[in-house]
Order: C-alpha cells, then sequence, then structure tokens
C-alpha cells in the first residue's frame, strides 16, 4: 500500500501542478483575489488575437452535491458530485441500492462523465439500467455470463437508442463515458465504457480496478486506424480523449463496420468479481478524481477516512476536496459503496487525528509567528508553502498535506485575528 509522502518532497509538485498549470487561478483563489494576467503579459499589448471561451472558471465551484442510501442486505453508499472549475458541470449518476421484485437483493450504481455537453451523460443515466434490464438476461440464478451478455447488449441498446433520438432532437456532438456496477448476491460486475474507473478494496488492499479506455492503448489504437482514424496528441483524430463512449456519433460513421468497430466504441469492458466476505468499499469515480490519484492512494485515503468518519458523505466530500486541492481542473464525481465488512469508526484513529490537527494548528502557528517577525506579510498561500516543507508525522495515507487543508486553513484564520492590527502581538 502507497503512504502519503512527505510534505517536502510533493509540495514543490503540488505547486507546480497549481501554479502553472492553472495560471495562477489557484494562488488568487489561495489569496481571495482574482486572477489576472500571467506575469510578463499586459493587457492591450501586442496584436489581439480572437478570444475563445475558457472551458474553465475564475474561480471553482466548491458546492457538492451528496446523496447516501443502504440496501436491506448490508450495503450503505454516499455520492458526492461537484461541477469545481469547469465552466459547466457535466457529470451525472444512477444510484440503485433495490432494484425490486426478484432483484430486490441486486443493487446498480453508475458514473456518466459527459464531454461536450451534458445532454447524452443525462440521458444515459436515465435510460442505460433499463436497457440492461430489458434484455432479460439479468435473474435471481445469477448466471454470470448471461449477466455480462446483458449489460453489454445494454450498453449497444442505449447507443442505438440514443443515436435515433440525437438525430431527431438535432444533437450534433456529445458524449458519455460510464462505469458502472451490478452487484448481485454473489458476485460484482463491473462495466466500464470510457476512463472513468471502478475500484475493490479487500481487507485493506486494492482487489481490482478497471482498465481505462485511451486511443494510445494498443488495441483501441489498431480498431481506431482500421476505422479509418488516427491517434495524434494521445486523442482520436488529435481530438476525443476516450476511445469507448456512448454517443459520439461523429466517430461512428466508418461504413460496412459493426458499431463495436468504429473510431469509438459503446462496448463497455465486463469483468466479474466473485463477492467475498473480506470487502472493504467500492469505489466509482470520473477521471477528474483518477487524472489526479492512484488506485492505491485512494483506496488508503478512503480506509483512513472510515476510521474517522462514520458519515459516508463527508468521505465523499473529502475525497472531492482532496483531488481539487491536487490540482484537479475537471468535474469530480464519486461513489462509494461500503460493504458490511467496511472499516469501522476507532477511538485510536480519533485520537490520532485529534493529535494531528492539534500539531497542525501550533504548526502553523508557528509558521505565522516567524513571518509577522520577519515583516513579511503571512499570506495563506505562504504559510503553505513552508508547511509543505516540514515534515509532519499522521497524515492521513494517500492524501498528503493537501487533504488537511481546510484544518491548515482554519487555523490560519484564527491566527489573522489573534495578529490584528488592534490586538497584534
Amino acid at each position: 500500500m502507497r503512504t502519503s509522502r512527505k510534505g517536502n518532497v510533493e509540495m514543490p509538485a503540488f505547486m507546480r501542478h497549481l501554479v502553472k498549470e492553472t495560471e495562477k487561478r489557484v494562488s488568487s483563489f489561495f489569496k481571495g483575489g482574482r486572477g489576472g494576467a500571467a506575469e510578463g503579459e499586459h493587457p492591450g499589448e501586442g496584436e489581439r488575437e480572437e478570444v475563445i471561451p475558457s472551458p474553465y472558471l475564475d474561480r471553482p465551484v466548491m458546492d457538492k452535491l451528496t446523496e447516501e442510501g443502504c440496501a436491506r442486505w448490508g450495503l450503505t453508499y454516499a455520492l458526492g458530485s461537484m461541477q469545481g472549475w469547469r465552466a459547466s458541470m457535466e457529470d451525472f449518476h444512477n444510484c440503485v441500492p433495490q432494484l425490486g421484485g426478484e432483484l430486490a437483493d441486486w443493487s446498480f450504481f453508475a458514473v456518466f462523465d459527459g464531454h461536450a455537453g451534458s445532454t447524452v451523460a443525462q440521458y444515459c443515466s436515465q435510460h442505460l439500467l433499463g436497457q440492461i434490464l430489458a434484455t432479460g438476461g439479468i435473474g435471481p440464478e445469477d448466471d454470470p455470463e448471461r449477466v455480462k451478455g446483458a449489460i453489454i447488449d445494454g450498453f449497444l441498446h442505449t447507443d442505438k437508442h440514443l443515436h435515433s433520438v440525437a438525430r431527431r432532437e438535432g444533437w450534433e456532438r456529445g458524449g458519455t463515458t460510464v462505469v458502472a456496477a451490478l452487484i448481485s448476491p454473489y458476485y460484482i460486475y463491473f462495466a466500464n465504457c470510457g476512463d472513468s474507473r471502478a475500484m475493490l478494496c479487500r481487507s485493506g488492499q486494492v482487489c481490482f480496478s478497471t482498465e481505462d479506455h485511451k486511443p494510445y492503448c494498443p488495441l483501441e489504437k489498431e480498431r481506431i486506424e482500421s476505422a479509418g482514424g488516427t491517434v495524434s496528441i494521445q486523442r482520436i483524430n488529435g481530438s476525443l480523449a476516450v476511445s469507448r463512449a456512448l454517443g459520439d456519433f461523429s466517430y461512428k460513421g466508418a461504413e460496412n463496420r459493426m458499431p463495436t468497430e468504429q473510431m469509438v466504441s459503446p462496448e463497455p469492458e465486463v469483468c466479474v468479481v466473485e463477492r467475498s466476505p473480506a470487502d472493504d468499499f467500492l469505489v466509482l469515480a470520473c477521471d477528474g478524481v483518477w487524472d489526479i490519484i492512484s488506485n492505491e492512494e485512494l483506496c488508503a485515503f478512503i480506509h483512513n477516512r472510515l476510521s474517522v468518519c462514520t458519515d459516508l458523505r463527508d468521505v465523499c466530500t473529502q475525497v472531492i476536496d482532496l483531488c481539487l486541492y491536487k490540482g484537479s481542473l475537471d468535474n469530480i464525481s464519486i461513489i462509494l459503496l461500503c460493504f458490511p465488512g467496511a472499516p469501522q469508526l476507532s477511538a485510536e484513529a480519533l485520537h490520532q487525528e485529534a493529535e494531528l490537527e492539534d500539531l497542525l494548528e501550533s504548526k502553523v502557528a508557528e509558521i505565522y509567528s516567524e513571518l509577522c517577525a520577519r515583516g513579511e506579510e503571512p499570506d495563506l498561500l505562504s504559510v503553505l508553502t513552508l508547511l509543505a516543507s516540514t515534515v509532519i508525522p499522521g497524515l492521513p495515507p494517500g492524501g498528503g498535506i493537501q487533504s488537511k487543508r481546510n484544518c491548515i486553513i482554519s487555523a490560519y484564520y484564527q491566527q489573522r485575528e489573534h495578529y490584528k492590527p488592534n490586538g497584534m502581538m
């Protein structure tokens, strides 16, 4: 299991990623200001260029949609979703903890990560499960091969119906990746189409994860080129960054080729994992999570958070914030499913968490005092940078210093209040 890296190694990469790649958005956000022109640029100088609407906002939308629930067989779940830096929210989800009837002990969950608009993701979130069930391949006999076939057929039928609707409604573009989990009394059926991902944690370790479908993967690239496409800058025809998706019909027009042989395939990769009493939890998330944090890091982080949090919505919120603070510029959505064997609240872990937060508060106070003594302005970014160069024991595994940013911010503003001019020490 990979543990958190120490701050004096991690922070430079963190600062480069956030400050350089977001072009000062995050630093201005930390400081409470508004991002301006990049260093060395002056508005009005040189030739005027055409203004292209940015896919990103000046500040992230941090309001979160959360949801929680349970199934009668012992599953508990929570959802967390946030727009973040993106100009619009294109993620959708589907949480059905009990399918009902003779499938009352079956559950279905899915994350839909839309691109070039939210219309396709929304449509698929409303119709995919129905199309899977309509195949008739899912029943109480729980035959893995029949269920796998039903899932694949359900995806293909959804894409076919979606194409008819798109032509009728005039949807010119747009698609969605999908990652789903169908849970029966004996198996977990994972279905992945695109670069969202599912991960199963068992006995504190990553037991299984789906494979991302990227254009540069050998088999995907072979199919793309056979359908008349190219892969450049790791994208189909230099544009689309995923090789499997529902929708994206402009990439599905090759003549005399099956839907699964087009540049973009709607066929999911379906994997079956037998359930175990040692199963801890399962995560479904969009690439706004996985582009930032590895399977092992997220498994370790959630495993640790479950020992100090009883509210699964809070755990999802902490994962979303962690990804944002690590530099995710995408929409962020996560579904966390906890099995009966998931980690439980621990008095020892709660004590360690309290000690860590006390230590962070004292470190922030020391740094603030030191900066004031030097006559420097102790802005939040400076405090974060100095704190990250300090070895802090006991940080959450997989989370590092960013996972405690809210605690650090609270401590920082306490010091600001303490050092106000009218009461400055």
